[in-house]
């Protein structure tokens, strides 16, 4: 009887230990899932656990990768490109951009000429230096203005032999000659954009210099003529009617030229226009009127009067022009 309860007690303690072994590898699966899959078979519970795991794991993995990990660079953002389709401009070379505000067409530009500073600053003194023969010479000024409204006062001042002073006549003939350079030099260089070798200051002073010996020699040839013919008290009565026409026109190139170093390039075509009519008034009314009356008083044969004009006023004036290479439009 002994020895049977004895054997019980052995096969009783075999069996508890054999549980608890297998209770301590069961309760090590989750520390250790690797051991337990290599002794035997998982238990489906733990299998449950184990792939719930893995997949919180899975999950963390994307989520870093995603959020915290750089991301691969060839990989496209939807949110970047979304953007771009909505804000970005589309179009060509930005011409076809139209607000609610502004229906204005948009276009490249152009560049905004700009003239030289000195330009100003010549006008201004020609502007001062008339005003000092206007202050020194008052009563010949007053003569010239005159003789472009009143007849009597240019028949008058032709049959004198010095209508004006000499002084006088000389400034106002390097006002001409100066205030014409500067206008033959901003309609070429200004309007016409011819481009010559010499430029500037150096342009305008030629331009001026080639103008006041041009009407000096003309003024020469005809004293010259005078004496040959002896008709000098017609070319006197000739050479002061275009002394007189030339100072008037003077005073209209002055301030165009004024006009013309100020003004945008859109308007220089109606000043231009504007300066044609008042020149072609003045040589109607004052030129061509006293040299009719020179020429009544005086019988030769017209043949003489067209190869004068061809030679001394015409083609000197298309010279000028081939020139200085301006083309009108």
């Amino acid at each position: 009887m002994r020895l049977f309860i004895c054997l019980c007690f052995i096969v009783f303690a075999q069996c508890f230990a054999a549980y608890a072994q297998q209770d301590s590898v069961v309760t090590t699966t989750d520390s250790v899932p690797v051991k337990a899959h290599l002794r035997g078979p998982m238990p489906f519970l733990d299998s449950v656990a184990h792939a719930t795991a893995m997949r919180q794991k899975y999950v963390s993995d994307s989520l870093s990768m995603i959020y915290i990990v750089k991301p691969d660079p060839l990989r496209t953002n939807m949110f970047v490109d979304s953007i771009l389709k909505a804000d970005a401009y589309q179009g060509s070379q930005y011409l076809n951009i139209s607000s609610s505000r502004s229906k204005k067409i948009q276009g490249y530009g152009h560049i905004r000429p700009s003239r030289d500073p000195w330009v100003i600053a010549i006008i201004i003194a020609l502007l001062l230096f008339s005003s000092a023969i206007n202050i020194s010479a008052t009563k010949d000024m007053s003569n010239i203005f005159q003789s472009f409204y009143n007849r009597r006062n240019m028949t008058q001042a032709g049959k004198e032999d010095n209508p004006i002073n000499v002084w006088t006549f000389i400034s106002l003939f390097l006002l001409f000659g100066f205030t014409f350079g500067i206008f033959l030099y901003l309609l070429t260089t200004g309007f016409y954009k011819v481009y010559y070798t010499i430029s500037g200051f150096q342009l305008f002073m030629t331009l001026s210099l080639v103008i006041i010996m041009l009407f000096a020699t003309k003024f020469l040839v005809l004293k010259f003529l005078g004496f040959i013919f002896d008709i000098n008290k017609l070319v006197n009565e000739y050479i002061t009617a275009l002394s007189l026409t030339y100072f008037n026109i003077t005073f209209v190139f002055l301030p165009v030229a004024l006009c013309f170093s100020l003004i945008s390039d859109k308007y220089i075509i109606y000043l231009l226009a504007i300066t044609l009519l008042l020149v072609v008034i003045i040589f109607i009314w004052q030129y061509l009127r006293s040299s009719v009356s020179i020429i009544s008083n005086f019988r030769f044969h017209k043949f003489y009067l067209f190869i004068y004009l061809c030679a001394l006023e015409i083609c000197p004036i298309l010279i000028l022009i081939k020139a200085l290479n301006i083309g009108f439009k």
